[in-house]
């Protein structure tokens, strides 16, 4: 009797998760092509058309100055998605090399890194970077640095208990049996092999990098004017609500909560697919 071999289906995927990437994709394409399809400058004050409704030559209305707010939508999403992807990589950089060095060394290290991760993790880390703030002033840059710092802790900590299990697999056993140091081990090898675990679980937190961000732009730490950027456009189109004009707050508000929402749903399904744990 000849054996037919049957092939299971692929399983569907969530609608969600088709729709959050959909979008994601459709923002990011915005971004990048944004003075192609924008008939306006992100900056370009038209006092005649302050407060404009939505119409077909504005799509998402205006501000008071008669900006466009479609334009500047997609002008400001350069910073509030690039801002976030910087201080993951500086958290990254700091918070894995805390964490594999706590896991590797363990001992009065794991003790010292603990110790001070947990007064990090325990500081406020808003008043942290107001503290950062205060000091070397205003700015992006100082924003995306100073959330970076506040940041490192969490993905320390979270770092060094995938290496912890990591560490005591045979095959680290086997390379120090080959004479292999310790840092040629966890660079070689260790971090790579956290590698999918750290990568599902930054894409969480990326959302909230996002939120971060934007709420430091609007309490005014962050991005300054004439910037774009979506936590400043809702802190500059709150006096326009007096006069009974919501969408210079609402645009943005939206997007930031459909960007923070679709990279959590992607972000979770990731981590689900690669065995991300503690999410």
């Amino acid at each position: 009797m000849t054996a037919i071999a049957t092939l299971s289906p692929r399983p569907a995927r969530p609608l969600g998760y088709l729709l959050a990437a959909a979008f994601l994709a459709l923002v990011v394409v915005g971004a990048v092509c944004a003075p192609l399809i924008t008939p306006f400058e992100p900056d370009a004050v038209d006092f005649g058309a302050s407060l404009a409704p939505v119409s077909p030559e504005h799509l998402l209305g205006a501000d008071q100055s008669g900006r466009d707010l479609l334009t500047r939508i997609l002008y400001g999403a350069r910073t509030s998605l690039v801002g976030p992807l910087l201080l993951l990589a500086i958290a990254s950089a700091l918070g894995v090399a805390l964490g594999t060095l706590a896991a590797w060394h363990r001992g009065w290290v794991d003790a010292v890194v603990s110790r001070v991760t947990d007064v990090m993790y325990a500081f406020p880390g808003l008043l942290f970077v107001v503290l950062i703030v205060a000091v070397f002033g205003n700015g992006m840059t100082t924003a995306v640095i100073a959330l970076g710092l506040a940041y490192a802790p969490t993905i320390a900590k979270y770092t060094r208990s995938v290496a912890l299990a990591e560490c005591g697999k045979p095959y680290i056993d086997a390379y120090r049996v080959q004479g292999m140091g310790g840092l040629a081990i966890c660079v070689r090898h260790l971090v790579p092999n956290m590698g999918r675990s750290i990568v599902g679980y930054l894409v969480v937190l990326f959302g909230e990098g996002l939120m971060s961000l934007a709420t430091l732009s609007f309490l005014g730490f962050g991005a300054q004017p004439p910037s774009s950027d979506w936590g400043l456009m809702v802190k500059e189109g709150q006096p326009a609500i007096v006069q009974g004009a919501f969408l210079p707050v609402l645009v943005p508000g939206a997007a930031i909560a459909l960007v923070v929402v679709s990279f959590n749903v992607i972000g979770v399904r990731l981590a689900d697919r690669m065995g991300v744990r503690g999410i």
